[in-house]
């Protein structure tokens, strides 16, 4: 049996600088993409989350827990609660300018989140080693100081744009193609035209 990845940053671990060029504290962070059911504006069902840059190497979001989010009868899935803290700590991301995948993700649920409600989320960097980067989170009800209802840590690991092209589909870099600037976050030296 393979060692399970820990989400605990390992001794000799740093906060990572923010990148010079990342989003300005305050600032939304724009969605990678406009399908995406995390943060994508165009996805009918998703969850919309909508994330701002912190002062540090954190970040805060939010979504509003609809209908279409729910597991039991008027309260979310717990999988969607998982998805979204993997959206909301894939958002740290941006202050590095780094494209980055999830290696693990675990997910505290501690009360229940009913629909109608908006979870608040507030996100960090927790410690970096070489393209490791470790993070966590709360997702609090009733606003930024109120009840945490789910907690979660994450650890990332760096990619190659490639890893992230392979994949999508002709009409997306066709898209790409006409606004580079899309990818600009990750990487300003990145050539969308081969």
């Amino acid at each position: 049996m393979s060692r399970v990845a820990s989400t605990t940053p390992p001794e000799g671990s740093v906060i990572p600088e923010r990148h010079p060029l990342s989003p300005s504290t305050g600032a939304q962070i724009p969605s990678h993409f406009a399908h995406c059911f995390g943060c994508g504006e165009l996805h009918p069902t998703g969850l919309h989350l909508v994330a701002h840059v912190g002062k540090g190497a954190d970040i805060t979001a939010e979504f509003t827990v609809s209908e279409n989010h729910q597991g039991a009868p008027g309260l979310a899935h717990g999988g969607l609660l998982s998805l979204a803290f993997d959206e909301a700590l894939g958002k740290l991301m941006w202050l590095l300018r780094a494209p980055a995948v999830t290696a693990r993700l675990e997910t505290d649920f501690l009360k229940p989140v009913p629909i109608g409600t908006v979870l608040h989320i507030s996100a960090r960097i927790t410690g970096q080693v070489n393209r490791k980067v470790y993070s966590e989170a709360v997702g609090r009800l009733g606003g930024i100081d109120g009840e945490i209802a789910v907690r979660a840590a994450a650890l990332f690991v760096i990619v190659p744009m490639k890893h992230f092209l392979e994949s999508a589909p002709a009409e997306y870099l066709a898209a790409l193609r006409k606004n580079p600037q899309l990818f600009a976050f990750v990487d300003p030296e990145f050539e969308i035209n081969p």
